[in-house]
């Protein structure tokens, strides 16, 4: 299965979120849809995302189409890309960001770059610049937790919105990072599949009015 999750959604539950979770939903809807009576389906979150990133969550719901879609992962068939909302102009417009990271030893909740951490890598490409904000699409070649947001961060082009590793913005509440694309092999037929979901209203907020440049952001999107 593929999920469009909205921002503000937890993936998986925690002590502080037993409920209301994207795999609570998940759960529930296999067992009224009868898929999962029998125990031969459940619900494997394979690409997760932070609760304030939305965008496509990709579901396995057997431990066999689970492993298959990993072992693509791990060879780099399954391609990942985001639109990024920045603050700045990221130069060169197409590039690639390859920088170590790892947990905070101050606070673990954050990642930090690191020499000793984990290789990270994220591929960009500059696809629509609009007075002071530019719409990035990421590439994950790795897939390090808040890998786009700390690396974009460390190069001066910190996310709209990301209060974390950048500023607070008014104009949106989260973060300004979109799971947009998925393409992988489908785990049976593989025949290759490309999902796509469309962004949320609250990014449309950081769009120009002017209909000349909406137009050419709307093309941007389309690439």
């Amino acid at each position: 299965m593929a999920v469009n999750k909205p921002p503000g959604m937890v993936v998986h539950p925690t002590y502080k979120n037993w409920s209301g979770t994207l795999l609570n939903g998940l759960l529930w809807h296999l067992r009224e849809s009868g898929t999962g009576r029998h125990g031969d389906f459940e619900a494997r979150i394979v690409t997760r995302l932070d609760k304030g990133t939305s965008g496509v969550v990709l579901v396995a719901v057997t431990a066999e189409i689970h492993a298959r879609i990993q072992r693509d992962t791990t060879a780099r068939r399954v391609r990942k890309q985001y639109l990024a909302i920045v603050r700045g102009v990221p130069k060169p417009v197409r590039g690639s960001i390859a920088l170590p990271l790892a947990r905070s030893a101050v606070d673990r909740r954050r990642v930090v770059v690191d020499p000793s951490g984990q290789e990270s890598r994220t591929d960009y490409e500059l696809l629509y610049q609009s007075r002071d904000v530019s719409l990035v699409r990421c590439d994950l070649v790795t897939g390090r937790t808040h890998q786009i947001r700390v690396h974009m961060a460390a190069r001066g082009w910190p996310l709209v919105g990301d209060v974390v590793y950048g500023v607070p913005d008014e104009r949106i509440s989260r973060q300004a990072l979109h799971a947009w694309r998925v393409t992988l092999p489908h785990p049976m037929s593989r025949q290759v599949l490309e999902l796509e979901a469309t962004p949320p209203a609250d990014l449309c907020t950081l769009l120009p009015t002017d209909a000349e440049e909406l137009d050419a952001w709307s093309r941007a999107l389309k690439r």
